[in-house]
């Protein structure tokens, strides 16, 4: 709604997510103004006390209007104080469907991201920029919105009612918060500025070295380790407590103290002015008008550090602001899956690379470099090689994870970015090796995969995967909820849960990423059972490495450094006695090692 505009103000800008409660912020904002021109009334009624009381002296009695005053500082008093609770209920009532719809627009941002967006984005760091971004500008449009606003109208009233009475005592108590007001601007002003979005930016990477710390506790028990072996969890702590600790001891120490010194002390300026008027004042007789003077700005100084700590704080509020909003902005600018204007229909399940190079973002070499095979209809093409050869960038470019950076992958004959993204996710099921699944029933879960399947074909998927033994182990059968009250699944029973999800999909495409990586041998080899209902009249595109699970493949090929360095069935590559017939030996020779007794080593 807001990517690729012309840079906004950032008040303009995040008032845009208020929707059709924008209105709302600034009939808040004109009522916070009216309540601080109201709350300034009642130091008027006390000067006019003031002066009626010193006139009369020593005879109070004869100030009749003294209560008259006193009542209107009350009425005007009060007053102020309503006005100001109608507009931060306004404010806060826009800076909540504020809050809402950039959390709302963020998530539906993300969800047109291609999935590879957020390999290299973890949930956390997503969820932090979103949440915790939006409350702190909630913070600014509820609360430090209206403070500004009230405060420039008091300051403005404050000036002019300074130089009402006797402009040379309110330059005096002017002086204090000019003083003030450089001295804050020197903390969050320039580029102390920056220093804030560095301090923003050290708490997005803790947060997200901290997730991955969460995920990671079992390693960290199963080993006896602790939160020191996490070398880039500590380090973006100490990252943190180091940039935090510099700017609130270097940065913020020293103009804080000349602040909080002369907000409270302004007092201490209107003294010498006083003794300095005052022989004039009693030489020209109007010593009683100086008297009533000196009384109000002696009152209305005690206004100036409440202005000033008001725009301390809403400047800070600002600040916040400034930098959430960069990070909002920064999930708003994920790349989007582009949708083809005119989308064509694949015609039939063959996949096809031709000439496919792909490098990702920030790489300084290609994933895949000129990378061309086919998968027709219904065979089963194995994807092997060394780490880090490209088979699972390669897998990934099928369901536009990621689009081929040059060269085309084609499904049903039509390069799969001119494929609707909603049919070509039809067309495909993934299995992966660390399968996840959500917090929920079994049904829900392995219904997620088609939304209106009854029970009975959600039942018959897991029967297909060899799920039996899961379910009657459960309490509730497949209604039992994943992950509460003790209920948890091993790896290859999850894994047997994701294959049921794929199986009850009926894609004609079915991508398995090293789908038996994590399970136990009972496990894989009921996983096998289900892969054979799973990949039957199926074009499968298998990554593997173990080298036994794709000895009857239709077409193995075989990756090295992002290109197909051999292609060919298991026949014909182990007698080519390429790299495949090495890694075939390799993998034999493990497959045999044993632990030798005392006796065979010997």
């Amino acid at each position: 709604m807001f990517y690729g505009k012309k840079k906004k103000n950032d008040v303009r800008e995040l008032l845009e997510y208020g929707g059709s409660r924008k209105w709302l912020t600034f009939l808040g904002l004109a009522l916070s103004a009216l309540s601080m021109l109201l709350t300034m009334i009642p130091y008027i009624c006390i000067w006019l006390a003031a002066r009626d009381l010193i006139a009369v002296a020593p005879d109070w009695t004869r100030a009749e209007n003294v209560p008259q005053y006193g009542w209107m500082a009350f009425v005007f008093a009060a007053g102020g104080i309503v006005l100001y609770f109608l507009g931060l209920m306004c404010t806060h009532l826009a800076a909540f469907r504020t809050a809402s719809n950039i959390r709302k627009q963020g998530v539906s941002h993300v969800m047109k991201a291609p999935l590879g967006y957020f390999d290299a984005n973890a949930s956390g760091l997503i969820r932090g920029r979103l949440d915790a971004a939006a409350a702190d500008t909630e913070t600014l449009l509820a609360h430090n919105l209206a403070d500004i606003v009230g405060t420039v109208v008091l300051f403005t009233a404050m000036i002019v009612l300074m130089f009402v009475f006797d402009w040379r005592m309110g330059a005096a108590c002017l002086l204090s918060a000019v003083i003030s007001v450089i001295a804050m601007f020197s903390m969050m002003g320039g580029k102390n500025a920056a220093l804030m979005a560095e301090y923003q930016a050290a708490q997005d990477r803790m947060t997200k070295a901290g997730t991955e710390y969460v995920r990671g506790i079992p390693v960290v028990k199963i080993f006896q380790q602790t939160v020191y072996s996490f070398k880039a969890f500590q380090q973006a702590i100490e990252d943190y407590s180091s940039k935090a600790e510099h700017y609130q001891a270097d940065v913020c120490r020293g103009p804080q103290s000349v602040n909080l010194t002369f907000t409270e002390g302004a007092f201490v300026f209107l003294v010498p002015a006083a003794l300095f008027l005052a022989p004039g004042a009693l030489a020209g007789g109007n010593f009683a008008g100086f008297v009533t003077n000196f009384a109000f700005y002696a009152v209305f100084s005690a206004i100036i550090s409440t202005a000033l700590a008001r725009i301390m704080f809403a400047s800070a509020g600002t600040m916040l602001a400034h930098t959430s909003l960069g990070r909002i902005n920064k999930v708003m600018e994920a790349p989007t899956l582009k949708v083809p204007k005119n989308p064509q229909r694949p015609h039939g399940n063959k996949v096809e690379f031709k000439d496919v190079s792909f490098t990702y973002d920030g790489g300084q070499n290609p994933a895949l470099s000129h990378v061309s095979f086919t998968a027709f209809s219904g065979q089963t093409v194995a994807l092997v090689g060394p780490s880090g050869g490209g088979k699972t960038t390669a897998a990934s470019l099928i369901p536009r994870f990621w689009d081929a950076s040059s060269g085309s992958v084609e499904v049903g004959g039509v390069d799969v970015r001119q494929i609707d993204p909603h049919v070509l996710m039809d067309q495909v099921a993934f299995v992966f090796q660390n399968s996840r699944l959500f917090k929920a029933s079994v049904l829900e879960n392995v219904r997620a995969a088609r939304p209106g399947a009854t029970r009975d074909q959600v039942l018959e998927a897991l029967k297909a995967a060899q799920c039996q033994d899961i379910l009657e182990k459960l309490p509730e059968g497949m209604d039992t909820q994943i992950g509460t009250e003790g209920t948890y699944l091993s790896g290859g029973e999850q894994q047997r849960i994701a294959l049921a999800r794929a199986i009850l999909k009926d894609a004609p495409i079915v991508v398995l990423d090293e789908a038996t990586a994590f399970a136990d041998p009972e496990n894989e080899v009921l996983i096998q059972k289900a892969f054979a209902t799973l990949t039957k009249g199926r074009t499968v595109i298998m990554i593997a490495h173990r080298l036994s699970t794709v000895v009857g493949a239709d077409k193995i090929i075989v990756l090295k450094e992002g290109r197909v360095a051999e292609a060919g069935t298991h026949a014909e590559l182990t007698a080519a006695g390429g790299l495949y017939a090495r890694m075939w030996a390799d993998y034999n020779q493990a497959a045999q090692w044993k632990l030798a007794s005392e006796k065979e080593a010997e």
